[in-house]
């Protein structure tokens, strides 16, 4: 535009203000992800609905926005991580793999020449990408579909992002412990959910050193402490 705006991108920012809440928090034990999964019909099997995804043994990400294109961007960074570990036999760090991502965001508009594809919008989708690193410890990213990447201690995206990004604000301390963290991260999703909260409803994970995917059971525990 003439002012130097480039319109695509900044509505593809707005569609992930209409996505589910995802919130990301860094403690120097791991990294805690947690996401509002919205389940719209008592018909539909909530495990169904996919809101994090695991990237590699080391690495995971929350999603928010259009599910279909964070599935696109999830598939590249596996094939990356495996690339990286079968070519230097280790972990490819998180930054690497987050910084490949946001290259992939901003192939919109161009030719479909060679492998790339062309593609004819941004991603609709925000992502928190939570890792460890094997020199760095934990970290979090946030990336945008504008292909900027910033490291965070805290950050939360999607519809109750600006709340919950307050609520973190006024709560995060840099010496928390994983559980507190835990704590914090579903505090903060059940003050901007606007259904009540249950093991149902939110998918959290961890990244200490390994990702693992919390079941139901142990989300309503976490439920239960606050």
């Amino acid at each position: 535009s003439p002012e130097g705006r480039i319109f695509q991108v900044e509505y593809a920012i707005e569609a992930i203000k209409l996505g589910s809440t995802a919130v990301g928090i860094k403690t120097g034990e791991g990294v805690v992800l947690a996401v509002e999964k919205r389940v719209t019909s008592p018909l539909m099997v909530p495990s169904s609905v996919e809101k994090i995804a695991e990237i590699d043994d080391h690495m995971g990400c929350a999603m928010s926005g259009l599910t279909a294109d964070a599935r696109i961007l999830v598939d590249k960074a596996r094939a990356e991580c495996q690339s990286h570990r079968f070519t230097y036999n280790e972990a490819l760090p998180v930054e690497s793999c987050t910084q490949t991502l946001c290259d992939l965001s901003l192939q919109f508009g161009e030719d479909d020449d060679e492998d790339v594809g062309g593609m004819s919008r941004p991603f609709g989708v925000a992502l928190l990408i939570a890792g460890w690193d094997e020199d760095g410890g934990p970290c979090l990213y946030h990336t945008d579909p504008s292909g900027t990447y910033v490291r965070y201690e805290a950050e939360a995206i999607g519809t109750g992002g600006e709340g919950a990004r307050n609520n973190l604000k006024e709560n995060y301390k840099g010496d928390m412990t994983l559980k507190e963290a835990e704590d914090l991260a579903l505090s903060t999703l059940k003050q901007v959910m606007e259904e009540k909260i249950s093991g149902t409803n939110v998918d959290v994970a961890v990244v200490a050193p390994t990702y693992r995917i919390y079941n139901t059971e142990e989300v309503e525990a976490i439920i239960a402490r606050l």
